[in-house]
């Protein structure tokens, strides 16, 4: 029975420490690499204005890997932090951001975020973002969020009257974003459905956001993606429960929407596929 049991001890202990290991090497952030003056392209604006990156449900280094590369390869951006937080708010960077730093990219992720809920990844990105601000002094910032990491974004930002004072947001980038996950999968989108809404977060966002007066000018990008034999879904989150963001931001005096949708294209795709990640260059970085 001992025999046994120092058997079963020592595969726990086998499979523990592979998990770490696999665990380790998923959150070992994506490498940077220096945008230098004599790399600048005449194309692109450069300005000390930085970029969050924000993965969803599960996501880790592997999220915005190639969107990363892709950028610095091409000299438009570059990635000079990478920003950890644990379940217990404890921060961890590594990197560097100068005061000099152009289109500098932070990648933000999460030691754990396969929570049944968004709501735990809330309170850490509350306060990673709030680091941010103390730390580097970063008061103006971008932000590209993929599917709950957008989700979490919008909570943690409109539930904090301090983060709305001392971050301001220039242009906000949504990959597949879930706003109102009460709505049945297969409606097409009206703005009538928002009081249908049995969503208590969806309904909590509305009335934060009709009392919420960014300072300066912002504009939201939505971009969604259908899955090849479907018009409603990108294989995981429902296209109706995207476009519900429009619903939030309708009428609002100060902030401009815009938003798209990729057939063809699934949940994962959204943060990989070339014609995206130009469309987002091109918002955020490339001149007119």
């Amino acid at each position: 029975m001992k025999k046994l049991f120092k058997i079963l001890l020592s595969l726990l202990t086998g499979f523990i420490l592979i998990g770490a290991g696999i665990q380790a090497y998923l959150l070992r952030g994506t490498a940077g690499v220096p945008l230098t003056k004599a790399k600048y392209r005449s194309d692109v604006r450069y300005s000390s204005t930085p970029t969050i990156l924000i993965p969803g449900w599960g996501g880790n280094t592997v999220t915005y890997q190639k969107l990363i590369n892709y950028y610095q390869e091409r000299h438009i951006a570059q990635k000079t932090l990478t920003v950890w937080i644990s379940p217990w708010g404890n921060i961890r960077v590594t990197g560097h951001l100068n005061k000099g730093d152009k289109n500098a990219l932070i990648q933000v992720l999460y030691d754990w975020n396969y929570d049944s809920t968004f709501h735990p990844q809330v309170k850490q990105l509350s306060r990673a973002l709030s680091y941010l601000h103390s730390r580097y002094h970063i008061d103006r910032t971008n932000v590209i969020a993929h599917s709950y990491g957008g989700t979490e974004f919008m909570h943690a930002y409109l539930n904090s009257p301090q983060l709305q004072k001392d971050l301001q947001l220039n242009k906000v980038v949504f990959l597949g974003v879930p706003a109102e996950e009460s709505l049945s999968s297969r409606l097409n989108y009206h703005y009538h459905l928002i009081k249908h809404s049995r969503d208590k977060n969806f309904i909590r966002l509305r009335k934060q956001m009709k009392d919420w007066q960014p300072t300066g000018k912002l504009t939201i990008y939505n971009f969604m993606g259908t899955k090849p034999g479907s018009t409603h879904t990108d294989g995981e989150v429902p296209l109706i429960q995207s476009e519900m963001l429009k619903s939030l931001i309708k009428g609002h005096p100060t902030i401009q929407y815009y938003q798209k949708v990729y057939p063809q294209t699934t949940h994962r795709q959204l943060h990989d596929r070339a014609v995206i990640l130009n469309q987002i260059a091109d918002k955020l970085w490339m001149k007119e």
